[in-house]
């Protein structure tokens, strides 16, 4: 299905997106583009919501699932440019690679969706069953899943095809994450007579102590349910001649399937039970944002794990479409958060991962996307939407 002629679109595609900046907040640029590719490609439907969301459909004529490719739009920074050969922002080939931020994650998979759509579009009309959509989020670096409950408010998808890096697996699932925030609260007091105040620094080191104990849930794929140190502070700062009287450690906690809310603060709080301290709390802080459309986006920072089971019929079905496109079906898990927090996690949507390159490539100095993997990924799409939209 991929022809020289369409291989150079695709090429081309990738680049432009890669091209536009969009970090957090600013993809503004980059959804105006793809508002014109999708109307150039001939989607049916195109549609931007009230938080910078883009979505486009196309329908067969045959009643059937909705199929949903999802894809999210911002990118890290590319800070320290002086560690990359180029302009983060350049999109150049070399040696059989497109370089540039987002390459990898995820620009190259939203170029592949895209010109996989499209492809199907042209060789198969309205000759097939259900409706496919392409979605693109916004600030999914901040808060995975967050903005894409819009998207599935919208479309109400039957099927989910998470774009990110997947090395061309099937994923299979991934591990939450939430930040967990512990604060201790003593007395001030000048420095030169502690003995009047509470540190409330030592008491958090009580209570750090008492969390290096912590035994994590396992999961045979997934790994290790982790709760490690990432920040701590204390107040007032700087504290010149004066006792703490504020201290706030801020955890990151990875969830496994079956982990929620209520577990992951109760297993906290029996753990520190009887540590002996003056005052403490725990929360799950909420982030707030603003999208390049002016709306505020805001949500706890908690995010829900997934899997689906291998012999779902999906996964069956996703295997055959591969396999289709001579695309070998094998099956693999994410390491790190996707929107599929959101689909699968809190809509319980039947969800998997298919995206081309590699996880380990994402925010990394020089990103880029192999152009090899990246025609896969678009035959990859091609199939998947063969297969689940009955296209024969």
């Amino acid at each position: 299905m991929l022809t020289e002629e369409r291989k150079t679109k695709l090429k081309l595609l990738a680049r432009d997106l890669i091209s536009i900046k969009s970090l957090s907040g600013e993809e503004g640029e980059l959804v105006n583009y793809l508002k014109k590719a999708m109307e150039f490609f001939s989607f049916q439907s195109v549609n931007i919501d009230e938080l910078g969301n883009i979505s486009g459909g196309i329908k067969g004529k045959k009643p059937g699932k909705k199929v949903l490719l999802d894809a999210h739009l911002d990118t890290v920074p590319a800070e320290d440019k002086d560690k990359w050969e180029k302009d983060p922002f350049a999109a150049y080939i070399r040696e059989g690679r497109i370089y540039g931020r987002g390459a990898s994650d995820m620009k190259g998979s939203l170029a592949a969706m895209l010109c996989a759509a499209a492809f199907f579009k042209e060789d198969y009309g309205e000759n097939f069953s259900g409706e496919i959509y392409i979605s693109g989020t916004v600030l999914e670096e901040f808060l995975e899943g967050v903005a894409a409950r819009k998207i599935s408010e919208k479309i109400n998808p039957d099927f989910v095809i998470i774009g990110e890096a997947s090395d061309l697996k099937i994923n299979t699932g991934q591990r939450g994450r939430a930040e967990v925030v512990i604060e201790t609260f003593g007395r001030p007091a000048h420095s030169s007579h502690p003995q009047y105040g509470h540190n409330a620094v030592y008491d958090m080191m009580k209570i750090i102590e008492r969390i290096k104990i912590f035994q994590p849930s396992k999961h045979p794929l997934l790994g290790e349910g982790i709760l490690e140190l990432t920040d701590i502070i204390s107040e007032p700062y700087p504290g010149t001649s004066v006792v703490p009287s504020y201290c706030r450690a801020t955890f990151d906690r990875r969830l496994l399937p079956g982990e929620d809310r209520e577990i992951v603060l109760r297993q906290i709080e029996e753990l520190l039970a009887e540590v002996d301290v003056l005052e403490w709390g725990i929360s799950i802080p909420v982030l707030e944002r603003p999208t390049w459309r002016g709306t505020i986006l805001n949500a706890e920072q908690f995010l829900l794990p997934w899997e689906i089971n291998p012999d779902h019929p999906l996964v069956e079905m996703a295997k055959k479409g591969l396999e289709k496109q001579g695309i070998e079906a094998r099956l693999g898990y994410y390491s790190f958060c996707t929107n599929g927090s959101h689909y699968a996690g809190e809509e319980k949507i039947p969800t998997i991962g298919f995206g081309p390159s590699c996880e380990t490539l994402a925010h990394i100095d020089n990103e880029y996307i192999e152009i090899d993997q990246l025609e896969q990924g678009c035959r990859g799409y091609y199939g998947l939407l063969q297969s689940l939209c009955e296209a024969n």
